[in-house]
């Protein structure tokens, strides 16, 4: 979801002209594992990391708010966890879910994980796209994202927010939460006041009072060390912060203090600047379940029409291309095929996509996608392919496919990284 630096806005300490928004999913890990594992909705779930099913080793990326009632926190022991929150059963089922005084335990799975990312990524792009032109993704993790939606507007920011949410969960099935600010700092605050399937919007001249009355802890840049560290100096709310003295916190804690000073008085400088070229682009499209595979192959051929055009516009070539099924209820099935070098040819696309599909042609079938990844954003033209096979060795064909020329587009969006623990 990152690409290029787009200009400054505004430079105006308030930035009051800005539409900030944090996307903050809730509880990733374990929203996912219950897409995959429907009968744990609304059950005690830790997912851990370095944790193997039956076993006492690992942390806890990632808790429920379901065990999070249990005292279970991320980057707790899984054998402390397991004190506090002993675990059911190696699988679920329908029946007999009896966990009042026991929970579930996954393993993370990140390549399943970033399925799911990927997926929000698709609605987070579109959206913005069709909200603000100039708009600008930054993606922080597999979980989260800021949005600069300036061009909505304070009287649209919540409805673009309200829809973005809802779009996430229809198409992709898990929840957000999600803070509307005119900074950052104040954005990320927000997403999470309201959690889970949270919406918070604070108007610019609304800022310095919502953050009043929140522990310093809740603010950007202040972690457990810094807030034991101000509550000494007797500061331990926003508002406290707020009027301390500039001087004296850069005194204690170096630039960083009057950095903390600024966000308690909702001022951050900070533009929303995407990180890094895309590494690949990809078109989704969730589709009531369905196993006609003329409606399959129709839905494809428009999705690789999508790709194309999108990366076309950031003048990017290509060299794999994959295709994304989804079996209900979220068996996630990914084939790809690469190439012997990097081209632009929206024909040769569809046609691999279409090729790939064909191995899904009698499954049901509740999403698709397609990618084209790999991605090449040299400038010169690239040299031309003779062919290509599954296995990236030549075919023998005598079909000749030359790449074209583009320009660059102000803006790509890169694809999301992977954070250690779910919050």
């Amino acid at each position: 979801m990152a690409g290029g630096t787009l200009p400054v806005r505004g430079d105006d300490d308030q930035s009051g002209d800005r539409v900030v928004c944090h996307v903050d999913m809730d509880c990733f890990y374990a929203a996912c594992e219950r897409l995959r594992e429907p009968a744990l909705a609304g059950e005690p779930l830790v997912v851990g990391m370095g944790y193997e099913a039956g076993e006492d080793i690992g942390a806890v990326a990632t808790a429920s708010y379901e065990a999070r009632a249990f005292g279970v926190e991320s980057a707790m022991p899984i054998s402390e966890a397991l004190e506090r929150l002993p675990r059911k059963r190696l699988a679920a089922r329908d029946d007999d879910l009896d966990v009042s005084e026991a929970g579930f335990y996954r393993s993370v799975d990140m390549d399943y994980y970033k399925s799911v990312s990927e997926s929000v990524d698709e609605v987070i792009e579109r959206a913005v796209a069709d909200a603000d032109p100039e708009g600008v993704i930054r993606s922080v993790s597999i979980d989260e994202a800021y949005l600069d939606v300036s061009a909505v507007g304070w009287e649209g920011a919540r409805a673009f927010a309200a829809d973005l949410r809802t779009a996430i969960e229809d198409e992709v099935g898990v929840t957000a939460s999600v803070g509307v600010a005119p900074n950052m700092s104040a954005a990320k605050v927000a997403s999470d006041a309201d959690k889970p399937d949270g919406l918070v919007v604070v108007p610019p001249d609304e800022v310095r009072g919502f953050l009043a009355d929140r522990p310093v802890g809740e603010l950007h840049g202040v972690g457990p060390v810094t807030a034991d560290r101000l509550a000494e100096m007797g500061i331990e709310t926003a508002a406290e912060l707020a009027s301390a003295d500039p001087d004296a916190l850069e005194s204690t804690f170096g630039s960083r203090g009057r950095q903390i000073h600024r966000h308690a008085r909702g001022i951050d400088r900070r533009e929303v600047e995407p990180v890094g070229k895309p590494k690949s682009i990809s078109s989704e499209k969730a589709l009531s379940v369905t196993d006609d595979d003329t409606t399959k192959r129709e839905i494809a051929a428009r999705l690789a029409t999508d790709v194309t055009e999108r990366a076309s516009a950031k003048g990017a070539l290509y060299k794999t291309i994959g295709v994304k099924v989804v079996r209900p209820p979220f068996d996630v099935n990914t084939r790809a095929r690469s190439l012997s070098g990097p081209v632009d040819d929206p024909a040769l696309v569809e046609e691999i996509a279409l090729d790939l599909l064909g191995e899904f042609s009698d499954d049901r079938v509740r999403k698709l996608g397609v990618r084209v990844s790999n991605l090449d954003f040299a400038e010169a033209d690239q040299s031309s392919l003779d062919s290509w096979d599954s296995d990236g060795e030549q075919s023998g064909g005598s079909e000749r496919r030359q790449p074209r020329r583009h320009t660059r587009d102000r803006q790509g969006r890169g694809q999301t990284t992977f954070g250690d623990f779910d919050e």
